[in-house]
């Protein structure tokens, strides 16, 4: 039984296609139009899925939509009339796309596919999933647990903005949903903003400004205090925003401009321009609550099912300081976090929800293989690169495995940045060494030269260390594998250094916190991924070697991509980036490049 998820028309639009339960493919539409959180239908995705499984349309037995129109438009309906006449714009923008497409999805969706496919069966059948169930399903079917609570928290779905479901082997069990427009997802997103970043796109970088305000408990302190009076946290996480603070039917920015100055005595930061203390301050405040109400919907999950394991999705689910601190406090083994969480996944979540639930399949308890270490994309083989380097007229050198592994750590150690393109590229927002950018953590100019010359972003912006499992007990505070770089971890404190306090975001850039300074955040923790043999054998035996020489098993990790694309796809993207940037190598499996 193929069985194919679709999300669309919103953000991060997504294909995935499962037989029996097992993922067969699935990947992003952005990946193959290049543009970034690209809402249009999957067609590319849909088309790589059916290639990637060598079958047509023909074969599929349903198709399965990530949430359900008629609620939602339901709720943007009273959306507009709750925020009239503020709502206007939005109206005149999002109603005609509305009943031009998304109102009548059936037959939207049977003529996009075929687009792909001619011959698609008039009588296919389509199926809908709700928005929290395709994000609870994408992350309980693919853990190792057989009973769990499962916890989605996001910007908002139909009416849901975070639910809590108990799984039991086959099914999930709705018990309890917290309703638009309370919404810790929305809360999040207002902020950043408020601080001159994209809505959808920028939330991460909130988390990672935050920590600049370690040194200033009580600044943050005054910040919080303020901002806790536009949103009430009650004591099973769920919240509610005061309405005069916030208007959601505005143009992405969510906002009541007088409400908040008044407020916050900070005013809005203009996008591009310099980031200043009190942009930190507020930061770190939205970032505290986040973890408080992240915490408390937990435990209250855990508690209302009496489950002792955790799932947990939805795009809140990837804020990675949030997650640490949380597995910390359940027990890092009894928490899974599926690492596409955001919308993309809701494709794979919607397909598993039919199939186990709709079609009430039995489940056969999964471990990380069963989403193959979100593997799950195109991959390219040497012959087809090779046509592509000659096509282009490139010089090259071919090398084998065993002696790539030595080149590429001679070269990192040495300072160069590689560019990494091997295998079957990620399903999520995260490079995990298929489409990455790998260099050395021990270079404290490596951040900066990261930042600044290669991605084109923010210079606050920290790195994520690549890390042997066998090895990460030694350098973090946990003892177990992090394969998703989903959970923040502090380094060591024997590997911490003592530094000087100051408000500056360059000087705290300039000091060097560890022997890896170029991954080490200013709190002394990073966003950690480990590999072992089995998840990477290639990556696995580059740590090793580059442990030979500088004795410890780490490379910093980023996604192959410049600021504002999406990570590459297909050889030819890869290229691309590479000669458009100042990166030193290229490795397109077997090839190597080098300026």
């Amino acid at each position: 039984m193929y069985i194919l998820g679709i999300s669309a028309f919103y953000h991060d639009a997504a294909a995935a296609l499962i037989l029996n339960g097992e993922v067969i493919a699935a990947a992003q539409e952005e990946r193959f139009t290049r543009i970034k959180h690209d809402d249009s239908f999957p067609v590319n995705a849909i088309s790589y899925c059916l290639a990637e499984a060598g079958i047509s349309m023909q074969q599929i037995s349903a198709v399965v939509f990530y949430d359900k129109p008629f609620l939602k438009f339901e709720r943007i309906i009273a959306q507009v009339i709750f925020d009239f006449p503020f709502s206007l714009y939005y109206f005149i923008r999002a109603i005609p796309v509305w009943l031009r497409k998304k109102i009548s999805l059936k037959q939207e969706i049977k003529k996009q596919l075929k687009l792909i496919d001619v011959n698609v069966d008039k009588h296919l059948t389509i199926l809908f999933s709700t928005h929290h169930l395709s994000h609870a399903a994408s992350t309980f079917y693919a853990s190792s647990f057989n009973n769990a609570a499962v916890l989605t928290i996001d910007g908002a779905g139909e009416w849901a903005t975070a639910a809590i479901y108990k799984g039991e082997e086959n099914k999930l069990t709705l018990i309890k949903e917290l309703h638009f427009p309370h919404s810790l997802g929305l809360f999040y997103s207002t902020v950043t903003s408020y601080l001159g970043f994209k809505v959808n796109d920028g939330e991460y970088k909130i988390m990672g400004l935050a920590p600049y305000a370690v040194q200033y408990p009580s600044a943050v302190e005054d910040v919080l205090s303020k901002l806790r009076r536009m949103i009430v946290v009650q004591d099973d996480g769920a919240i509610i925003l005061q309405p005069e603070y916030f208007n959601f039917s505005s143009q992405q920015k969510f906002y009541k401009l007088k409400s908040w100055q008044m407020q916050l005595g900070i005013a809005p930061r203009e996008p591009g321009s310099t980031i200043l203390h009190e942009h930190i301050l507020l930061a770190a405040a939205v970032q505290i609550i986040t973890e408080e109400v992240v915490s408390k919907m937990a435990e209250h999950a855990l508690s209302i099912t009496g489950c002792k394991q955790l799932c947990m999705a939805g795009g809140v689910a990837l804020n990675a300081v949030a997650n640490g601190k949380l597995a910390k406090q359940i027990g890092e083994e009894n928490i899974f976090i599926q690492p596409a969480s955001g919308d993309a996944g809701g494709a794979l979540g919607a397909a598993w929800a039919a199939y186990y639930m709709q079609y009430h399949q039995s489940r056969t308890l999964a471990s990380s293989h069963l989403i193959k270490w979100s593997k799950l994309g195109p991959s390219y083989t040497n012959t087809q690169i090779n046509q592509v380097l000659t096509e282009l007229n490139l010089p090259y050198e071919y090398y084998n495995d065993e002696e790539l592994v030595s080149l590429l750590a001679n070269h990192i150690v040495n300072g160069k940045v590689v560019g990494l393109f091997r295998g079957r590229m990620e399903f999520g927002p995260r490079a995990l060494g298929a489409r990455s950018i790998i260099a050395s953590p021990m270079l404290p100019e490596m951040q900066q030269v990261l930042n600044l010359k290669i991605k084109n972003r923010e210079s606050f912006r920290p790195f994520a260390p690549l890390v042997l499992a066998d090895d990460v007990h030694l350098y973090f505070d946990t003892t177990i594998e992090h394969p998703y770089m989903l959970f923040v971890q502090p380094i060591k404190s024997s590997f911490q250094n003592k530094v000087s306090p100051t408000t500056s975001i360059t000087e705290q850039l300039q000091q060097v916190r560890s022997p890896w300074p170029s991954i080490t955040h200013v709190d002394y923790t990073a966003r950690l991924q480990t590999i072992s043999s089995e998840q990477d054998y290639f990556l696995y035996c580059l740590l090793l070697e580059i442990k030979k020489i500088t004795g410890f098993g780490m490379l910093i990790n980023t996604s192959f991509n410049r600021n504002d694309e999406p990570i590459v796809c297909s050889p030819k993207d890869a290229i691309n980036c590479y000669l458009q940037t100042k990166m030193d190598i290229l490795l397109l499996q077997n090839y190597m490049l080098v300026k």
